[in-house]
């Protein structure tokens, strides 16, 4: 009995000591990022970071840093550098994570060159997911730089989906209408809410 007591202590002093070095080691911790390093960083737990806007009472903005749910495909303590940042068209002050910027012509110009697409794996990581959710292959965009790149902006646009007719032709017979004098008129009396301030 003793020795299973001693065991168990030893097998919890042992996962709160890795707990614990793992935090001193310096993994990324999303919270603990300032507005300089947050956006377009990823944790120790592989999620992103997101950079979130407050407005205090007094008027005055300010801002946090968040760890979403999203998670980086094969990315770890990563903090995104400045030369990534320029070369991809970005800004340190990017409010939450959106595939929006994908709409804007300028923008996937540059993540899609040699600087930005070849050299920061973060970035383009994020953005081949944003594309994905939208149903755009991002290769595919990058490729289409030119002449069709209107259409592949107006594929996001639209989310590139159109959904599918039936397969077998569907039977189309309204039920007879519903004889209304039949029906009983039953009220009830709701209960009041309490006033918003």
């Amino acid at each position: 009995m003793a020795s299973k007591f001693g065991f168990m202590t030893l097998a919890v002093l042992a996962l709160t000591l890795a707990v614990c070095v793992q935090d001193t080691l310096g993994g990324v911790t999303c919270e603990n990022l300032d507005e300089s390093t947050c956006a377009f960083a990823v944790s120790s737990s592989a999620k992103r970071c997101v950079l979130e806007k407050h407005v205090k009472r007094s008027g005055e903005e300010a801002y946090t840093c968040g760890t979403s749910e999203i998670e980086a495909d094969r990315l770890k303590d990563w903090i995104e550098s400045e030369e990534c940042i320029k070369s991809c068209g970005l800004d340190r002050k990017s409010y939450g994570i959106s595939s929006d910027s994908l709409l804007e012509s300028r923008f996937a110009q540059k993540l899609c060159s040699p600087p930005c697409y070849g050299s920061c794996p973060n970035i383009v990581d994020l953005y081949f997911n944003l594309a994905a959710g939208e149903g755009v292959f991002l290769p595919k965009l990058c490729e289409a730089q030119g002449a069709n790149a209107r259409r592949q902006m107006s594929e996001i646009r639209s989310s590139g989906f159109v959904a599918p007719g039936p397969v077998k032709s569907a039977n189309l017979v309204a039920e007879a209408p519903v004889n209304y004098m039949n029906l009983k008129a039953e009220y009830y009396v709701a209960p009041a809410q309490a006033p918003a301030y």
